[in-house]
């Protein structure tokens, strides 16, 4: 079964690698990071002040601590004695796999062959480091562990960069992508915990790529909602596209013919990906309006009004299916 922690690292979808030699610096580059919209924080044992890293870290409310490049048991229990809440280790290793599962701590091997995955299978595991990702044949190579693999999550690292971060994403067998490139080491050099921060909201921006949908209008009566489609086709050189209780023109606008949330109309934010967005939403503190979620077949929402409204429009999320 999946953690709690574990979940909320799939809805956050980014593990940021980090290499520290100060222990100092630890807390003002967690605060970056949560700052940033990225609480997590995978510790490696690259250097010597790993776990006081580890114990600085956990002291920042809302972030997620765990230890990287995990090599043999007495690491991963120092480091689970240090707070670390989550181990992950560079290549399969039996010894702390089977440390981790019998002490109840996540562990996410390191994997990178069928005969790798199979063993992490065989023990009752969900997730896996997929690692390094790019040498062994990137999205290809995880499109075709799907097939044999169909409940096994992957986190990929080496070789993932903002360029192609989401070509991993984009693939439902993936939990999460991680890596250095979410906090470049000449940032963490100059000890620009600001740049990070910002660098980290760059990212999210891209993992999510927020657009504007289209405008909503609320023209209640279906003949008055018709004629103001049929001007706003006319201005703006649109097809009008008629639904069941609303029209569009074109992709631009949609005007409804009935009470919808908002007294001046709503705006369609579209994303690329609804789970996340709606827990970005979520660890912001915006709460959806529960009322006026809709549901594909499986359940999963695929339009999203928010509670909060912006100048007296509504805002609703949308999946972008382009």
């Amino acid at each position: 079964m999946i953690s709690n922690n574990m979940k909320k690292i799939f809805e956050i979808g980014l593990v940021p690698l980090i290499v520290l030699e100060d222990a100092q610096d630890a807390v003002p580059f967690g605060q970056a990071l949560v700052r940033g919209g990225i609480p997590i924080a995978e510790v490696t044992f690259r250097t010597d002040a790993c776990l006081d890293i580890i114990r600085a870290m956990k002291t920042i409310p809302g972030l997620i601590v765990g230890a990287g490049t995990v090599h043999n048991v007495a690491q991963a229990q120092a480091a689970v004695e240090a707070g670390a809440e989550f181990i992950i280790t560079p290549a399969y290793n039996p010894q702390v796999t089977q440390w981790c599962i019998e002490n109840h701590i996540d562990i996410m091997p390191g994997t990178v062959s069928p005969a790798d995955i199979e063993a992490a299978n065989g023990l009752g595991l969900e997730v896996c480091k997929f690692f390094p990702a790019g040498a062994y044949g990137g999205p290809k190579t995880l499109k075709a562990l799907a097939g044999p693999f169909a409940t096994m999550k992957f986190i990929p690292t080496g070789g993932v960069n903002y360029d192609n971060m989401n070509e991993y994403l984009d693939l439902p067998n993936v939990a999460a992508v991680g890596g250095s490139f979410i906090t470049p080491s000449d940032l963490v050099k100059a000890k620009d915990w600001d740049a990070i921060a910002a660098h980290c909201q760059k990212i999210v921006r891209h993992m999510l790529d927020f657009t504007l949908g289209h405008v909503g209008l609320h023209v209640p009566g279906r003949a008055d909602a018709e004629a103001v489609t049929d001007g706003l086709c006319r201005l703006m050189a649109q097809d009008k596209i008629p639904g069941a209780d609303n029209f569009f023109a074109g992709p631009i606008a949609e005007i409804c013919d009935h009470e919808m949330p908002g007294t001046n109309g709503h705006i369609c934010i579209d994303t690329r990906d609804m789970p996340r967005a709606l827990a970005f939403y979520q660890r912001q503190g915006i709460a959806l309006d529960e009322d006026h979620c809709y549901r594909d077949e499986k359940g999963n929402i695929k339009v999203a009004f928010l509670k909060e409204t912006v100048g007296g429009f509504s805002i609703h999320n949308s999946a972008d299916t382009k």
